[in-house]
């Protein structure tokens, strides 16, 4: 399995991931230990069913699991500075993985017409997505309609712009609005359980349209209509959501939080409403993602 390399936005240096859980994706979705027929057959038993997911979130709300904390945290550089509540404080490890964080520790850049990130991630910036700079993987291009299961919803962003998040297991795992709107209804697509590591998308690009994901369709001033999905991977408890629907939020309010495991957001721009900071596309033609903290500049919202 090939090292995953990122650029770190603060530093705009590249960096290597340390993958949590790295045994098992060798084993998955690597070349190695089992051939790819039996695979094939294997992995889809394994994220059919959420027995695995959910005994391995239940594991993590044990009283026991408070024993990896510290060591987590230093294994992945964590910074408890930045805690709302001190380590002692935390009953389990859940209770660590879905933490709160000071108010000063992520800043949101102020203005209107700036869209901010939405979560601590790798990040990859697309400005259209149906030109050739659209995410593709081995000449497959993310379906919108299949990824929405909306083909009316799913005309409104064709030509638009399109980010994809992959939080970490070590990343702060609360996501926030990216601008003052009024959020409607989450609504909730069933589906499977697959990893959302790079080194599963790299096979697969439909792995977003198969996994369990949701749909919030924002109504900002600055962008139009955003929609704003949560998309579930392997290990991943559930999709809480904590804020109140049809209620307006300010850019940077909470929108909710994943339980334990890797977890991806994406967020769907039409087309002509914003223009993403040249950093980030940069990093994304280059082939890398970008590490992001939740409330750094995104974008600029592009005039009517």
């Amino acid at each position: 399995m090939k090292d995953i390399i990122y650029i770190n936005r603060k530093t705009g240096q590249k960096e290597l991931e340390k993958v949590y859980g790295k045994g098992a994706l060798k084993l998955f979705y690597g070349n190695y230990f089992f051939s790819n027929t039996f695979r094939a057959k294997l992995l889809p038993l394994i994220v059919k069913f959420p027995f695995f997911s959910a005994l391995y979130g239940f594991l993590q709300k044990n009283p026991l699991s408070r024993k990896k904390i510290v060591p987590f945290i230093q294994e992945y550089g964590v910074d408890p500075s930045e805690f709302l509540e001190p380590i002692s404080s935390f009953r389990t490890f859940n209770d660590f993985f879905i933490r709160k964080l000071k108010p000063d520790a992520r800043p949101i850049v102020p203005g209107e017409k700036i869209a901010v990130m939405p979560a601590d991630a790798r990040y990859y910036f697309f400005q259209n997505i149906d030109k050739n700079d659209g995410f593709v993987v081995k000449g497959e291009r993310l379906n919108l309609v299949e990824l929405l299961e909306d083909e009316l919803l799913a005309e409104r962003y064709m030509g638009g712009s399109i980010v994809l998040a992959r939080l970490c297991p070590s990343d702060y795992h609360r996501f926030h609005f990216p601008c003052e709107c009024i959020p409607g209804q989450t609504r909730f697509i069933n589906g499977w359980l697959y990893s959302v590591n790079p080194v599963a998308i790299k096979k697969d690009i439909a792995i977003f349209t198969k996994n369990k994901r949701t749909v919030c369709e924002l109504e900002t001033k600055e962008f139009g209509k955003v929609l704003y999905l949560e998309i579930g991977a392997t290990n991943v408890g559930s999709i809480h959501e904590t804020y109140t629907p049809f209620t307006p939020q300010q850019k940077g309010a909470e929108k909710g939080y994943f339980e334990f495991g890797a977890s991806s957001l994406i967020l769907l721009f039409q087309k002509d409403s914003i223009q993403f900071d040249s950093d980030l596309i940069a990093a994304t033609e280059s082939g890398c993602e970008i590490r992001c903290l939740m409330g750094q500049q995104m974008g600029i919202a592009k005039s009517n």
